[in-house]
């Protein structure tokens, strides 16, 4: 249990710190900024109590918050976010897995594992952009943003899910 804690710690430090030292100074064409550190909530495996997915999304959306200048923004998506992982990914994942299947790409095969990604990073970018403007007076401004930051935070989790995988 401690163990699991320190783990989610340092990935949470980890993705924060990217998105501070490396990801918040990305603005492709002026719209896509990544933001992968919604990665973290890809992260929780199938048996975990939705209380501690919950609160672990909000204290990585404030953090993210906090370094990123925007105010709620972050912690309202990854809260909405960490909402929803329980259900999909009980969705996904076949009847007879183990409970506390960790998501990837030798759990839920590969495409099975992109379809897990591409909804909750769409989920997560939706809700990060419309908050983040909190207007529609530039509907198509809004959706490039939301659409080709969605496209690189979706790259990034998969490459980051790669490496994880060639790691562990």
């Amino acid at each position: 249990m401690l163990l699991t804690a320190l783990q989610r710690l340092l990935w949470m430090t980890a993705l924060v710190a990217a998105q501070l030292f490396v990801f918040n100074h990305v603005h492709l064409f002026g719209y896509a900024t990544p933001l992968p550190f919604i990665y973290f909530l890809l992260l929780f495996r199938l048996g975990t109590q939705r209380w501690s997915i919950l609160l672990w999304g909000f204290v990585c959306g404030v953090l993210t918050d906090i370094v990123s200048l925007t105010p709620g923004v972050g912690a309202a998506s990854m809260t909405l976010v960490a909402f929803i992982q329980p259900p999909l990914l009980a969705l996904l994942v076949p009847e007879d897995a183990i409970e506390d299947l960790r998501p990837g790409y030798d759990t839920l095969g590969f495409w099975g594992y992109v379809r897990y990604a591409v909804v909750l990073t769409f989920v997560f970018c939706l809700a990060y952009f419309l908050i983040l403007s909190f207007s529609f007076q530039r509907p198509l401004d809004l959706a490039i943003s939301c659409g080709a930051s969605w496209g690189l935070t979706l790259l990034l989790c998969l490459i980051f899910e790669g490496f994880h995988r060639a790691h562990e």
